[in-house]
């Protein structure tokens, strides 16, 4: 049966039958998840507030916050998850564009949803975590108290300027790049608020933190996947096996995505107490249990079969998002009661980082006394995995691929885990000096490697190119990638520039940089944006991959020398500052083996200078040598189209010299003009005997 939203929606919506059975169920266990949360609010009372000596903000205004997170939970995973829906799972033959009936109706709705939730929750929120009741908000001036006083407030913003732009964008563009963007934003709106919770508190949050920036989105995802292809499912009819078969590789790798992270925040949140010794550990081994039988049993194994088969998958997509509102409601009460973590002794240190960093550092310690940073461990992982796939399916097909690429892929990896999971990583966020080296190594170090593998061109290659009547994949989606809008103006050469120079100067020169330092996802969120910037201006000037904005030599290596004195000012600039940066932060830590703290900044200004300008010194070395090889190589495609004949430039160039010394002799002038031959020589022209062979053939 071919794909419904390959071939359009019908004239009409589906009659319905078991897809409308299974829509009710679906609507019956969100008004019965939100049912839950009220009764669990009510039932908790103040004793949450007592625990943590906060101030009760009252039962109406504590089960407002808790149903409007609900909801918020709820609408944000279903918009998420719809637009990954429509830009990935959903068989169409379009390259350019999504559906806007079909594919965004969901999306828009559930942005609206999501929008005026996050939107009551700046307000709502702000009472409650302060320990106000709701009328407290109608006191002149207020609000504005409220809300700077807690984090959640700051993130419900965040929130709402997410929901707002993707209900924008999803009633004005259909394109599949915008969908795609929006797909991505949509998960980052439903991670915000989850990091400013309870995985930042207590010791080793920096693991619950890394784990849930995967555990959420993967969530969400199928959640809100699951949700779309129910909808979809009950309006237009029973969707093809392509649909299906990415749907369930949807739900498989998000779930264990979602399972592997849960249980690392489940492990931190407990903190070494027995899971059935708090309601948090009962909650989490309800939750985890439910969701992986249920995942197990429901998720649709086979893609296609008879009218009996297309009525239970149905039902199962409709118990898979029964499961997953459970999982949202059990999320939600649970992060209203405190877990153990919370009344685990903390140091300050722990406070701010997740862990103690007492033990002096040494060379030895540097590297040896490391900690497992989880988000670039993973990030690396499923690159050189994804790398060694796409090499090896090459290899089976006959094809070759450069030793070379492959080495410089996976040691730009190595390079990252080695920077962000030793005594480096560790460190980093208690001596400038070392945070300048670690950032300086994943701005310049790992992104020079990482663009020399030319992974964009191994995936092009290692991808099935598809007819234009055959549903889009893979290869076809890169294609659309690299061709975005977006995509062009982040490698615009005064952009990229900018960006990589200016971020220096805008992130250490300004408060930002203490204010960072005290977040661990701040301080992740600073490292990833040092390792894309850096490889977007690598692939731009070295990268073996075509940038969607070719520059040619000359401009390449006008934008290397336009960086190397920004660095270097930088550089000088941190060593010789008199004030201490991010001082109040680096004071509450109170490392004894540091010293003094200009000379640790004195260090980190020299690391700056040296390794912002070596890199850039090798790189105009190779862009140089790169340079001259390509005019050689065109040099010689030159000759051997002369000699082939196939190049008659010189003809019309001799052609052009001796038309132009015609005009002059007959203006009275002297003549004796000048021609070029195929080897660029200059010569006389000299006057062909009636018959012979034009003048380059005579001239060899």
């Amino acid at each position: 049966m071919p794909d419904v939203a390959a071939v359009g929606a019908p004239a009409a919506p589906r009659r319905a039958g078991a897809s409308g059975a299974a829509v009710a169920i679906a609507v019956a266990a969100a008004l019965a998840a939100l049912v839950a949360v009220g009764i669990a609010v009510h039932v908790l009372g103040d004793a949450p507030y007592r625990a943590l000596h906060s101030t009760y903000s009252g039962a109406i205004t504590a089960l407002t916050s808790g149903l409007l997170q609900t909801v918020a939970a709820g609408a944000g995973a279903v918009c998420a998850g719809s637009l990954a829906f429509a830009a990935f799972i959903a068989a169409r033959r379009s390259r350019a564009r999504v559906d806007g009936t079909i594919d965004l109706r969901i999306v828009r709705w559930s942005s609206l949803v999501w929008l005026v939730a996050s939107t009551a929750l700046i307000a709502v929120d702000a009472a409650d975590e302060n320990g106000q009741p709701l009328s407290k908000l109608l006191t002149p001036g207020a609000l504005g108290y409220l809300v700077q006083a807690n984090y959640l407030p700051g993130a419900w913003i965040v929130v709402a300027c997410i929901a707002l732009t993707i209900l924008i964008v999803a009633n004005l563009a259909t394109a599949w790049t915008a969908t795609m963007f929006l797909s991505v934003i949509g998960a980052l709106g439903v991670l915000v608020p989850v990091l400013v919770g309870q995985v930042l508190v207590g010791p080793n949050h920096d693991y619950a933190g890394d784990s849930a920036m995967f555990a959420t989105p993967a969530g969400a995802l199928v959640a809100g996947g699951s949700a779309a292809l129910l909808a979809r499912w009950r309006r237009y009819g029973r969707p093809g096996p392509t649909t299906l078969r990415r749907y369930r590789i949807l739900v498989i790798a998000g779930a264990s995505t979602w399972l592997g992270g849960t249980i690392v925040i489940w492990a931190v949140q407990l903190n070494g107490s027995g899971v059935l010794a708090s309601p948090t550990g009962v909650l989490f081994l309800i939750e985890v249990v439910g969701a992986v039988i249920a995942t197990a049993l429901l998720v649709p194994w086979r893609a296609s079969g008879g009218p009996a088969w297309t009525r239970m998958t149905v039902l199962r997509v409709a118990g898979l998002v029964t499961t997953w509102i459970g999982v949202i409601a059990l999320d939600e009460i649970r992060s209203r009661i405190p877990p153990p973590v919370f009344f685990a002794p903390t140091t300050e240190q722990q406070l701010f980082l997740g862990y103690s960093v007492n033990t002096p550092m040494t060379p030895v310690t540097l590297f040896l006394n490391g900690r497992v940073n989880i988000l670039f461990l993973m990030i690396s992982l499923v690159g050189m995995v994804a790398y060694a796939a796409a090499v090896i399916r090459l290899r089976r097909r006959g094809d070759q691929w450069p030793i070379g690429r492959t080495i410089a892929w996976m040691l730009g990896w190595v390079s990252i885990i080695l920077t962000t999971s030793s005594g480096v990583g560790r460190y980093a966020s208690a001596s400038y000096a070392v945070h300048m080296a670690l950032h300086m190594s994943l701005n310049m170090l790992g992104p020079l490697l990482l663009v020399l593998g030319g992974p964009i061109t191994l995936f092009l290659r290692a991808t099935t190119a598809h007819r234009r009547d055959a549903f889009a994949g893979p290869h076809e989606w890169l294609n659309a990638f690299m061709h975005a809008p977006l995509l062009r103006f982040s490698y615009n050469p005064i952009y990229v520039l900018t960006v990589f120079v200016g971020s220096y100067y805008a992130i250490y020169l300004t408060p930002f940089f203490g204010w960072a330092m005290r977040y661990h996802w701040a301080h992740q969120g600073m490292t990833v944006h040092y390792l894309a910037i850096g490889y977007i201006f690598y692939a731009l000037v070295i990268g073996v991959d075509a940038p969607p904005r070719p520059l040619p030599y000359i401009g390449k290596l006008g934008l290397v020398l336009a960086a190397m004195p920004f660095h270097a000012f930088f550089g000088v600039i941190v060593m010789t500052d008199s004030t201490i940066l991010a001082k109040i932060y680096f004071q509450y830590l109170d490392v004894s083996w540091l010293g003094s703290f200009a000379h640790d900044q004195y260090v980190a200004g020299g690391i700056a200078w040296a390794a912002g300008e070596l890199p850039l010194v090798v790189v105009v070395i190779a862009l140089v040598t790169q340079w001259a090889k390509q005019d050689a190589r065109q040099a010689k495609r030159d000759d051997r189209h002369a000699d082939a004949g196939l190049d008659d430039s010189f003809e019309r160039y001799n052609a052009m010299l001796q038309e132009l010394s015609g005009r002059r002799g007959a203006e009275g002038e002297p003549q004796g003009a000048l021609v070029i031959n195929e080897h660029g020589q200059a010569g006389p022209a000299i006057a062909a005997p009636t018959g012979s062979a034009p003048h380059r053939e005579e001239s060899r």
